[in-house]
């Protein structure tokens, strides 16, 4: 049994169990999420797909804490200008558990 939801723009194929980082938001350790934008889901009988969304299904996600992504590095150069600059860059991230799947 899976899920495709999606977040932030980004689609994300989640199962019972599975821990995965989503945009950050401002939501505490052990705090519940919600997922409501859920784009198909499989089960036993099959197959369901959304036209966008489904609305008899929900993904509960239990909070696990921030989370900071790996480093990006920004360089900048022009040639014969003796210009260059050199930006990093680390992103928040929401680590997340799936709890539950529910059906209504």
């Amino acid at each position: 049994m899976y899920a495709i939801i999606e977040d932030s723009g980004q689609q994300f194929k989640v199962e019972e169990g599975q821990e995965l980082e989503v945009d950050y938001r401002e939501a505490s350790a052990g705090e519940e999420i919600r997922f409501d934008r859920v784009l198909a889901y499989r089960d036993q009988q099959g197959l369901q797909v959304g036209r966008p969304y489904l609305g008899s299904v929900c993904v509960r996600a239990e909070v696990l804490g921030p989370v900071i992504g790996s480093k990006i590095v920004i360089r900048k150069f022009k040639r014969r200008k003796n210009s260059r600059r050199k930006i990093g860059h680390r992103q928040l991230y929401t680590r997340v558990r799936i709890a539950k799947i529910e059906t209504a």
